[in-house]
């Protein structure tokens, strides 16, 4: 008899297409088990007429699929790895990190121009605190608009809100087949991304010893070093959806790369820093980049976001 394994996602389509290939892949490792994926709404999805910054981002995309572990219902729930909160409920560990896809912004405009040639006073519309201050920083003339929804629900408002452009997860066009519709990657150096972006984790029960085995099979350890630095540094920094930051880790040639921003909300400061250590020490070179950034100004810059000036 074959050993069933229930898997919990989100129900967008992005959601479940990261599901699926992660579920595919675990499924050719081991054709001796049933996977049944379940779906569910998460306070995210259903609080689409407020601002990320303002709901509060613990858990937010997370939270009923870690209910749902944590009472046996589900086995494990696929999350995109920027989504999952830098400190996880007792009991709850992230069993898998899969190979990062393209980790980068992308530029969708309405007629096909890339950063550089949007007009003067351009209506951009993110729901991203990081994309806005990082790209006011660059074009102070930019109109950041909010925008909430899936991906198909904001590819729509690039028409119907007389938007010049929307900014998104370059991986998550790149899934669903609509790399097409890029305009352009924004380069590093104007947009460093969220933590983690890119990545999908697997988040299972600690405990749960069948299923951590199991998981190995999708692991990737130089993803998973690179966005254990993201996060390390973010936990320090005690950021999140409120807070402007940015990071990006990499293993080249056998070291492990971060470089980070932190920013005020109207772009008009930036403070970037970077380190280099060996991909073990992912964690620590984390914390090593927080404090850069926090003795630069960062930690001014954290306590007036914070205070809301």
């Amino acid at each position: 008899m074959k050993r069933k394994i229930t898997v919990g996602s989100r129900d967008s389509a992005l959601a479940l297409w990261q599901t699926r290939w992660v579920v595919e892949q675990l499924q050719q490792q081991n054709p001796d088990v049933t996977f049944e994926i379940v779906t569910m709404k998460t306070k995210g999805d259903k609080m689409l007429d407020v601002a990320l910054a303002k709901i509060g981002d613990k858990g937010l995309f997370t939270k009923e699929l870690e209910v749902a572990m944590q009472c046996g219902e589900i086995d494990f729930a696929v999350h995109s790895l920027k989504d999952l909160p830098t400190v996880l409920p007792a009991g709850l560990t992230i069993g898998a990190v899969c190979q990062r896809d393209n980790p980068g912004d992308a530029l969708v405009s309405r007629d096909g121009r890339k950063l550089a040639e949007l007009p003067r006073g351009a209506r951009i519309g993110t729901s991203s605190l990081r994309r806005c201050a990082q790209l006011l920083n660059c074009r102070p003339d930019f109109q950041p608009v909010s925008l909430r929804g899936n991906l198909n629900t904001r590819m729509k408002k690039l028409a119907a809100e007389g938007l010049d452009a929307i900014i998104l997860a370059a991986a998550g066009l790149i899934r669903l087949g609509w790399q097409d519709m890029i305009a352009e990657i924004i380069s590093f150096d104007i947009c460093l991304p969220a933590v983690g972006q890119g990545a999908i984790a697997v988040e299972c029960r600690s405990e749960d010893d069948y299923i951590l085995k199991l998981l190995q099979g999708v692991e990737h350890p130089a993803t998973r070093a690179a966005t254990n630095a993201e996060r390390a540094l973010l936990r320090h920094l005690e950021g999140g959806c409120q807070i402007p930051i940015g990071a990006y880790g990499e293993v080249v040639s056998g070291k492990l790369n971060l470089t980070a921003v932190v920013a005020t909300l109207d772009g008009s400061q930036v403070i970037r820093a970077g380190g280099e250590a060996l991909p073990d020490q992912a964690n620590q070179l984390g914390i090593e980049v927080a404090e850069k950034l926090l003795a630069m100004g960062g930690k001014k810059i954290l306590q007036q976001v914070r205070a809301g000036e």
